[in-house]
């Protein structure tokens, strides 16, 4: 039976563009993009040139001090572009598709055959190792090291969240052949989390060799990170796995066809898009692909929004990467986000008290009278960065038990002995997304928390 968690602490910000349980394209890439920043803690080592032939699944990139831990081409095609930034700086690898993808085919014994030794070194041939991430720091993990336990996140509360039931409606088997596969890979086995809400409806209650927790309350109860800290929290010396749940699909995929089938559904979502809703893609899909889904028109009711671009958002809106009309989407990404840029000034902005078209986390505008409201969110940072100030407000939207200024003031001051008393072994950028987002000093939080990552991976190695 699973275990019921109330989560008191939170919020749902409430922003128009959920996508509607439709696929309105499949989307066939002329140009997809490999981007090692995706990953953490990363350093590349090219395996192909320009010019080179690959297949999916064929090695394109490697860890430089782990070479068995490799990345591959989620298509077939020619290696068209190799760029890189400031110091030669890899950052990513453009491949040309071909019209039909071509798989390098493993054979593979079934799933009940494989012992965890087999399954390990599968999943690092395939490339397929790098779906799974490491906790404490969000990298990826060490094979020779035995997590705790695997989490998987069996839902999304993310603003305009893609519904995994819909996007992942045939990958059931799938799912469950991944977890059989990951369950031999730890002996404290599988745990997924589900919200209250869809707790009985979802297929994912079915799954076997699970163990369920339920959590009941506002974003981010779909965060992995919460979860964990509600089930088993990460003390030092201990480590944990996670995985997002269309990434399981993929591993299922993977044992059950023995190709690397990075094909996934996307939810393009956000206040600019014309018609929310999903599309069939693949990792490194261009953003070029989606144009049609893209609203050229802003709120016109809303004058200072006029001649405002787009923000292309790989991603959800709050933890996500704004990549551009050029970009590419993200290798853990199952969603793209449309919004406003907000390069626009609104004179007086703060001494208007009635806006019923802005939402106030707070009570500093009237959005809680209407607490079903959506809104069309931008961009704009309604003010600039000042003082750091102690407040409670980090503490109503972060349902952990841990102190959130004084962890962040422990990293600014890089006091190593602090940081690991006040949790950084439990946490990642996107647990403190939310506090980002309603902190009254418009600090870029996650920046911080990844600053205090690189400093531990620097002096614990």
């Amino acid at each position: 039976m699973a275990d019921y968690i109330k989560l008191k602490k939170g919020l749902n910000v409430p922003m128009v563009g959920a996508p509607q349980p439709v696929v309105k394209k499949s989307v066939i890439s002329e140009v997809i993009a490999l981007k090692p920043t995706d990953f953490k803690n990363l350093t590349p080592r090219l395996l192909v040139r320009e010019g080179d032939a690959v297949k999916a699944g064929t090695p394109v990139y490697a860890d430089k001090f782990n070479p068995e831990i490799i990345f591959a081409s989620p298509v077939s095609g020619t290696v068209s572009e190799i760029v890189r930034g400031e110091k030669r700086k890899l950052l990513e690898i453009r491949i040309k598709c071909d019209a039909q993808i071509e798989y390098i085919k493993y054979d593979l014994p079934k799933v009940e055959d494989l012992n965890r030794e087999k399954i390990i070194e599968a999943l690092k041939k395939s490339g397929l190792w790098v779906c799974l991430k490491q906790r404490p720091y969000g990298i990826t993990p060490n094979p020779d090291v035995e997590p705790k336990a695997i989490f998987v996140s069996g839902f999304s509360s993310v603003p305009a969240a893609p519904d995994y039931d819909y996007a992942l409606k045939d990958e059931f088997e799938n799912i469950q052949l991944a977890v059989n596969a990951l369950g031999k890979l730890t002996k404290g086995g599988v745990h997924m989390g589900l919200s209250r809400m869809i707790a009985n409806s979802t297929p994912l209650h079915k799954l076997r060799n699970v163990e369920f927790h339920v959590f009941d309350g506002p974003h981010p109860a779909d965060n992995v990170g919460v979860q964990i800290h509600h089930i088993s929290p990460v003390n030092k010396g201990e480590v944990v796995w996670t995985v997002d749940l269309p990434l399981l699909a993929v591993i299922g995929r993977f044992f059950a066809k023995g190709i690397y089938d990075l094909s996934r559904t996307v939810a393009v979502t956000g206040p600019r898009a014309t018609e929310p809703c999903y599309v069939k893609a693949v990792a490194g899909m261009s953003m070029k692909d989606i144009a049609e889904f893209v609203s050229a028109e802003t709120d016109p009711k809303q004058s200072y929004q006029e001649g405002c671009g787009v923000r292309y958002i790989s991603g959800n809106v709050l933890t996500g990467t704004n990549v551009g009309p050029e970009g590419f989407l993200g290798f853990f990404d199952h969603q793209v986000t449309l919004i406003t840029e907000g390069n626009y000034y609104e004179g007086l902005g703060w001494a208007k008290i009635f806006r019923p078209k802005k939402f106030s986390s707070s009570r500093t505008y009237f959005s809680w009278l209407t607490p079903k409201k959506e809104y069309n969110m931008d961009s704009n940072y309604n003010g600039g960065e000042r003082a750091f100030v102690m407040n409670k407000s980090y503490n109503d939207v972060l349902p952990m038990d841990i102190y959130p200024v004084y962890l962040l003031k422990a990293i600014l001051a890089e006091d190593i002995d602090k940081m690991e008393q006040l949790g950084i072994y439990e946490v990642v950028e996107e647990d403190f997304a939310l506090c980002e987002y309603i902190c009254p000093s418009k600090i870029d939080i996650q920046s911080i928390i990844t600053k205090g990552i690189d400093i531990m991976l620097k002096e614990m190695a």
